[in-house]
């Protein structure tokens, strides 16, 4: 009785295995059929997207990394990140994000127009750090591609 059920449904996951390999050979030969004017729209639309590409905002930093250099411990380093919008349409920085609590980044929340500069403002605080330090700030842009990072390093050492 077992081997008999157990056939039963070896044969019917094998007769459904087969039913699935004949949907998915028709669904190619349609796709194979369709006509012209569909594949040229897809086309289109991959030079479209291309083309936004293309205008996209480009952030040029002036320096991506900055090395103050040793400090003591508890001092606080303030730097300007300056960039200039060199692409096409204007530049929105939706986000900065650093890597830890200890660093403050401050963005324009206006849009940059092509040409234009501007500047983030990272702030390092080094209380409570020791040795050598590289402080990333992740910032998010209508850029390709969308994030770009920055680096506050150097090296905390202790009050003498």
């Amino acid at each position: 009785m077992k081997k008999l059920i157990l056939s039963v449904l070896a044969a019917g996951i094998f007769l459904s295995a087969c039913n699935q390999s004949a949907k998915t050979a028709k669904t190619a030969d349609s796709s194979a059929t369709q006509p012209a004017e569909a594949g040229a729209s897809a086309t289109s639309a991959g030079s479209m997207v291309a083309a936004t590409k293309a205008n996209a905002p480009v952030m040029n930093f002036d320096k991506s990394s900055y090395d103050f250099g040793k400090i003591n411990r508890g001092d606080k380093v303030t730097y300007n990140f300056k960039f200039t919008n060199t692409g096409k349409s204007p530049l929105i920085i939706t986000s900065a994000v650093a890597s830890c609590g200890c660093t403050t980044p401050n963005w324009p929340k206006t849009p940059v127009t092509p040409g234009q500069s501007g500047q983030i403002t990272v702030v390092f605080n080094s209380t409570g750090k020791v040795g050598l330090q590289d402080k990333m700030v992740t910032i998010t842009a209508n850029t390709n591609p969308a994030q770009t990072v920055v680096h506050l390093v150097g090296e905390v050492v202790e009050k003498k």
